[in-house]
């Protein structure tokens, strides 16, 4: 290895071709589906005491008492008896105080660190505690069935759901109706939602919206505001300028465990993929090299998109690419519309991961 590919951490050469996310088509068994909803790879190792409270926000420590004295409260037998009714048992009585808890508060404030803190906190196995972002519950749906998935989180002690989505009515109907069943079947839940960036004084917390969307739900959630320096203040960082497509190829072939795909060819290729086996997708990869970036065409392809950034920023793949850099990913109408939440989200997770590629080009 020459002085300079070890100064850098990048290999030598590869002898063989890089990956492709196209020629990959997972099956993911049910099973697993359910054992990856704990938190994802960047939170495996936080916990309330790491969390650093800003000291001139107050709310914030509060946040951290709140959460820690409601993971303890689930140390007991499952509300509704483990899950398992009997005919010759008397149900148990259902804790006192709320089962449910909601984070409130902008964006950069360590919504997800506290939600993660919490799975970790709650004791109980991993198997009966379970923590997804509102787009991977919707999906697991999708793949189980509605029924089969009451049956399948039944059992959990605690349900953690992250960026829970105000802003499509179809799948929070469908989420409310989930949470109502499994409240009745004793499940504990925990949420964050986002407001919307570039919203300046307008709406900053997002309570209310979220208590009148689960309508019958809100008298089983407390909610705890979590006040800090808000990410739409900050705006969102500059994209990194795109490689061309020689130093992104040489690049996807030096580096192990690498894939290289054509970006409108992938974009096609995970119209074939349902949604849930994207982290399956993305198993075993070093780093994603796309070539020809450009912006996305539709809103079909956009939100499908904005599932694979999230599986990607999970895992903490870096991402390198050529084109158009992706804060030009998505049409002003898109930005504007109904989903800019999403689509802000990704532009500033490919971001992040675009900059964590740098290293694995040589200069």
């Amino acid at each position: 290895m020459s002085s300079s590919s070890a100064a850098s951490g990048r290999h030598p050469i590869a002898e063989v071709a890089p990956l492709s996310l196209c020629a990959r088509e997972p099956r993911v068994p049910a099973d697993r589906l359910v054992a990856e909803m704990v938190p994802p790879p960047r939170f495996d190792s936080v916990r309330f005491d790491t969390y650093i409270p800003d000291p001139n926000q107050p709310s914030q420590t509060e946040a951290v008492r709140a959460l820690s004295g409601f993971a303890a409260g689930l140390g007991g037998a499952h509300a509704s008896g483990s899950g398992r009714k009997r005919w010759f048992q008397k149900k148990a009585a259902a804790p006192s105080g709320p089962r449910g808890i909601y984070l409130d508060g902008g964006y950069g404030v360590g919504k997800t660190h506290l939600l993660a803190s919490l799975w970790h906190a709650t004791p109980a196995a991993p198997e009966q505690k379970a923590f997804g972002t509102f787009v991977e519950l919707t999906n697991l749906v999708g793949a189980l069935g509605f029924q089969q998935t009451v049956r399948t989180l039944g059992g959990h002690r605690l349900l953690c759901i992250d960026e829970f989505e105000l802003d499509d009515p179809g799948d929070t109907v469908l989420v409310s109706s989930l949470l109502s069943k499994l409240v009745g079947e004793g499940v504990a839940l925990a949420a964050t939602s986002n407001t919307l960036p570039g919203k300046l004084g307008e709406g900053r917390f997002a309570a209310t919206d979220f208590m009148r969307e689960i309508q019958g739900l809100s008298a089983h959630f407390k909610a705890l505001r979590i006040d800090g320096e808000d990410y739409r203040h900050r705006g969102l960082p500059e994209a990194p300028a795109p490689y061309s497509e020689e130093q992104v190829t040489k690049a996807a072939y030096a580096t192990d465990h690498a894939s290289l795909d054509d970006f409108p060819h992938l974009l096609e290729h995970l119209a074939k993929v349902h949604p849930s086996r994207y982290g399956a997708l993305t198993d075993g990869l070093g780093a994603v090299c796309l070539t020809d970036v450009t912006p996305v065409p539709d809103q079909s392809t956009a939100l499908r998109l904005v599932v694979l950034a999230d599986r990607l920023y999970d895992r903490e793949v870096p991402v390198l690419a050529s084109g158009v850099p992706f804060d030009r990913l998505f049409s002003e109408d898109m930005l504007n519309g109904g989903y800019r939440k999403k689509y802000f989200r990704a532009i500033s997770r490919l971001t992040a991961l675009a900059r964590d590629a740098k290293g694995l080009v040589g200069e």
